[in-house]
């Protein structure tokens, strides 16, 4: 099966399990993905989080509900997996703008999440495949000294955070206390330590000599694996471009992506703030 039909199997298994508990890592299974790697595929595609898909699956089979039946609302909130029912008004009224007993009274029509359909998404994407198509590169191992920061992939949060955390590392002149620098004019930017709840380090630093040595508070070693590696040019924005490498290029493509970091290199010296940033993207590959 391809990366969409793997993803509407997981689609799927969360339909069967509205009403219940479910973890992640349960979901990704049914894809054969690992839970981080899901998460990342499933957001770029369908534009939100497998969190916030499930929200709002399980509110808009509420509201049908509550046209439909005379189920309390409290039954409806248990089944929605909220603790109580004040939980799930507020959920309810946040997400539909009006309160779940107004909404059974009334004739007010609310847009509903429909169950997803990934292969709808498949033909959708084709047309756009080589819209930014990659070079296929063999790399050797490199070895990084840089300074670890925490972000999550929810609600897209390190979109916003990474610039942060570029703009600290400069500002506090972390890169003047990297030694054995190899490559000084370019910043590595590596996403790492995947976890099942989104959490990911991004590791901001610099190519170094060896890894040799003790480091300053903050510092951390890293050695990216050498291997197979989809190189890409980023033309418009780092953003714009990462979810088009998740969301359309990596699922039509021929290619699975290996286990461990994915990385960016800015050429300093030859990049203008913000316009002209010369920037690649690096994804490890089978």
């Amino acid at each position: 099966m391809d990366h969409y039909e793997r993803i509407q199997c997981a689609i799927e298994f969360i339909e069967k399990h509205l009403q219940e508990e479910v973890n992640i890592a349960d979901i990704a299974a049914e894809a054969c993905f690992s839970a981080f790697h899901f998460q990342r595929l499933f957001q770029a595609i369908s534009g939100f989080s497998v969190h916030e898909y499930i929200r709002k699956r399980r509110l808009s089979e509420a509201a049908v509900l509550l046209k439909q039946t005379q189920t309390s609302i409290l039954d409806l909130a248990i089944a929605c997996q909220y603790g109580s029912q004040e939980a799930f008004t507020r959920a309810f009224e946040a997400t539909f703008g009006i309160t779940p007993a107004k909404f059974r009274k009334a004739n007010i029509p609310i847009s509903l999440q429909k169950k997803l359909d990934f292969l709808d998404d498949q033909k959708r994407a084709k047309g756009e495949i080589s819209m930014n198509k990659p070079n296929i590169v063999q790399l050797n191992s490199i070895a990084i000294v840089g300074y670890a920061y925490k972000t999550n992939l929810n609600n897209e949060r390190y979109f916003e955070d990474i610039p942060r955390f570029y703009a600290d590392f400069g500002r506090n002149g972390h890169y003047m206390r990297i030694p054995n620098k190899a490559a000084p004019d370019m910043a590595y930017g590596i996403s790492c330590d995947f976890q099942d709840n989104g959490d990911f380090t991004f590791i901001v630093g610099e190519e170094v000599k060896n890894l040799d040595g003790e480091l300053e508070d903050g510092f951390v070693h890293c050695l990216l694996p050498a291997g197979k590696y989809a190189e890409f040019r980023v033309i418009d924005s780092v953003q714009n471009t990462r979810t088009y490498i998740y969301g359309t290029w990596l699922p039509n493509s021929n290619y699975e992506r290996r286990e461990g970091p994915d990385f960016e290199i800015t050429d300093v010296r030859q990049s203008v703030y913000p316009d002209q940033m010369k920037i690649k993207i690096y994804i490890p590959i089978d």
